[in-house]
């Protein structure tokens, strides 16, 4: 039985190995949605929950550096970034936010929960600026903080600076009387399961029992406008609620200016982008890491008042996102207003084996279409414009 079993170890050891590690790298010339991709090493690409930035004519993608086993859903090395000028093609630029070893108290210790890396550029400060979710060591899902960490060069390192949760001791541009009532107490001793409250969201006032230490934060996107105002977007009040959250000048911090929208539709996996002066949303439902139906939503403005425009996929599984989770929404350089899907097809069981589904963005007025193809590249994009 033991000779069986070492036998069963050392195959599985050598698939693994075989699938993320090729001798010589793949020179890629489109996109195959839910393929192994590997980088130019011939190691597959290892950024999930990422997303994308892009500068001086390079993309920089940045996501969570996940392992074999149960293990990888949380972090246990760091965020990792690769590069690339035609997307096709990803040169590794390594972990340029590590996890930190051997301090279990520490913000971002070794096995805290690190998701949805996001960077931005500050071009007064000149600096490299990363927003992440962040569950603290031992805490499961109960934290609820952002984490923020700085660099003076694109590929890091990222110094981390502090984790918080956000807008302390204030209140949204759109708060409602009920808010600023008493908070029953057993609403404030409840742990809730992010995925349903037992009541509406507003009687229960999630919103008023985190007023003092500040609103919970998870799922979380960035987004800098063309004024350069940059904004925190996150899933907040027990996923219940999305927040909108205006950054300070230096990114590093918020102003104190925000909105509640979506109140009660558990929305996650938020991504933003703009399109022709309007400002999109794309999104999921709340049901862990099982795939449910995206959302789409428009605005006039950031702050609103955001119409929702129901789920933007269409065909076979498109009520199951293509088995897949929005991360973000990706402009093409030299395209104008043309936008790449980005989603992760999550493994929990083996995290390192998630895959990504990127697709092309198609619109009909302001409907967002999403529609699912085995393989494209970047003159597909040329075709689908209005």
């Amino acid at each position: 039985m033991k000779g069986f079993q070492l036998i069963t170890f050392v195959l599985f050891f050598f698939t693994i190995a075989f699938l993320f590690c090729q001798e010589s790298p793949v020179l890629y010339h489109s996109f195959k949605p839910g393929q192994i991709w590997y980088d130019n090493n011939g190691i597959i690409i290892n950024a999930h929950g990422g997303g994308i930035f892009n500068h001086l004519d390079t993309y920089y993608w940045f996501g969570e550096h996940k392992i074999a086993g149960p293990a990888g859903n949380k972090a246990q090395v760091g965020v990792h970034c690769y590069s690339s000028k035609d997307l096709y093609n990803w040169k590794d630029e390594g972990i340029v936010l590590h996890v930190v070893e051997n301090d279990s108290s520490h913000d971002i210790a070794k096995g805290c929960i690190l998701e949805r890396p996001k960077v931005i550029y500050n071009r007064k400060t000149k600096k490299f600026v990363m927003w992440f979710h962040l569950e603290l060591l031992g805490r499961d899902y109960r934290a609820a903080r952002s984490g923020v960490a700085v660099s003076d060069n694109v590929t890091g390192p990222y110094k981390f600076l502090k984790s918080l949760r956000p807008n302390k001791d204030q209140w949204p541009q759109n708060v409602l009387d009920i808010h600023k009532k008493p908070v029953k107490e057993d609403v404030k001793k409840t742990a809730y399961s992010g995925g349903s409250l037992p009541g509406h969201t507003d009687s229960l006032n999630i919103l008023g029992r985190d007023y003092p230490g500040g609103q919970m934060a998870r799922d979380m996107t960035l987004f800098v406008d063309d004024d350069e105002k940059a904004y925190h977007i996150f899933a907040s009040e027990e996923n219940s609620t999305l927040h909108i959250a205006e950054l300070s000048d230096d990114y590093l911090s918020h102003s104190g200016k925000y909105i509640r929208v979506f109140v009660g539709r558990f929305m996650e996996a938020p991504a933003v982008f703009k399109r022709q002066g309007k400002y999109y949303f794309i999104g999921s439902g709340c049901t862990g890491w099982a795939p449910n139906a995206a959302r789409s939503s428009v605005a006039p403005s950031i702050w609103g008042p955001w119409r929702e425009l129901g789920n933007p996929c269409i065909g076979p599984d498109s009520s199951l996102t293509f088995f897949s989770q929005s991360t973000f929404v990706l402009p093409v350089i030299g395209k104008k207003e043309t936008f790449i899907f980005m989603a992760d097809r999550w493994n929990p069981q083996n995290p390192i084996d998630g895959r990504y589904i990127w697709l092309p963005m198609k619109f009909q007025a302001d409907r967002i279409i999403l529609e699912w193809f085995d393989e494209w590249d970047l003159t597909f994009l040329d075709s689908k414009k209005e």
